[in-house]
């Protein structure tokens, strides 16, 4: 695409205007603002796979990463006649179902995806995350936190793929099959929880007052639930280096990789290679572990 202030692409039969194409959105590695649409071009089967059919809520930064940003959970004026709203409790939020709607919310400047946890119209997760959350900028201990958590998954029989949250976290997701609630889902949660922090209470922690962690890693069971939202699967976050929140291998989990390894300028590559780490996990069923807590 041409440097200039406006240019214009043909997507699934509809004609988008990109504004500021020459834009930079993360300016220390040189990504445009075309650069961007041209990477979400490609995520798009990816990331549409978690955001289709919910209610979206977007993180826009009109003038980079760095600047000022708002968070979208509205859907914008003017609305194109492609893009599909999912009204919600007053709210129209937007329905991210195809490549169309991708890229006018990227024109938009939308550098953050956060679906939430249920399907338009439903009331029942699609799937539970376990999002774990350094108190610390810097935490070298986070995959070995994530490797704790996956261990008590797998002894509980459990199946789950670990995920970079793209910032500077890691969520442990658990495709599930469909019929448990969110109250279901907490429950165990808090019993891994609390299990892994009696364990190792120098690494793990409950307590939900930030100023009250020290330097302990959080648990945050409670994220997961009916009004809330996580970053989805493949979203780039508005950092430093680009990153999105990355599914990886449990052995890649072991070797202790930096989150900023996995970033806009890499993900495509490795998705080549991997394809959807997430789609290899079948639906897990929780009767067994739910029987032993109730």
């Amino acid at each position: 695409m041409p440097v200039s202030t406006k240019g214009t692409l043909n997507v699934e039969g509809h004609e988008l205007t990109i504004t500021n194409p020459s834009k930079l959105l993360w300016p220390e590695i040189g990504i445009t603002k075309a650069d961007y649409i041209a990477k979400l071009t490609e995520l798009a089967p990816y990331l549409l796979r978690y955001c289709r059919d919910r209610h979206l809520t977007t993180i826009r930064f009109p003038n980079g990463y760095d600047q000022k940003s708002f968070y979208q959970k509205n859907a914008p004026n003017p609305v194109p006649d492609f893009v599909k709203l999912a009204p919600l409790d007053g709210i129209d939020y937007v329905n991210l179902d195809s490549m169309s709607t991708l890229l006018w919310l990227g024109n938009l400047a939308s550098l953050e995806f956060h679906p939430s946890f249920h399907r338009i119209g439903e009331t029942l997760p699609v799937e539970w995350l376990i999002d774990i959350d350094p108190t610390l900028e810097e935490e070298p201990r986070i995959m070995e936190a994530a490797h704790i958590i996956g261990e008590v998954l797998d002894s509980l029989r459990i199946q789950s793929i670990p995920k970079t949250s793209g910032a500077t976290g890691v969520q442990i997701y658990i495709p599930i099959q469909h019929g448990y609630t969110f109250e279901q889902l907490r429950k165990i949660g808090y019993f891994i929880a609390a299990y892994v922090v009696k364990r190792y209470p120098n690494l793990f922690t409950i307590e939900r007052f930030k100023k009250n962690r020290g330097d302990k890693i959080y648990i945050d069971y409670l994220q997961h639930w009916y009004g809330k939202t996580l970053s989805a699967p493949y979203t780039p976050r508005a950092r430093k280096d680009a990153p999105i929140s990355t599914p990886l291998l449990w052995k890649e989990v072991e070797l202790r990789p930096s989150p900023r390894e996995f970033n806009l300028l890499t993900v495509l590559d490795r998705l080549r290679t991997y394809g959807d780490l997430i789609e290899r996990v079948p639906p897990q069923n929780l009767d067994a572990i739910l029987n032993q807590l109730n």
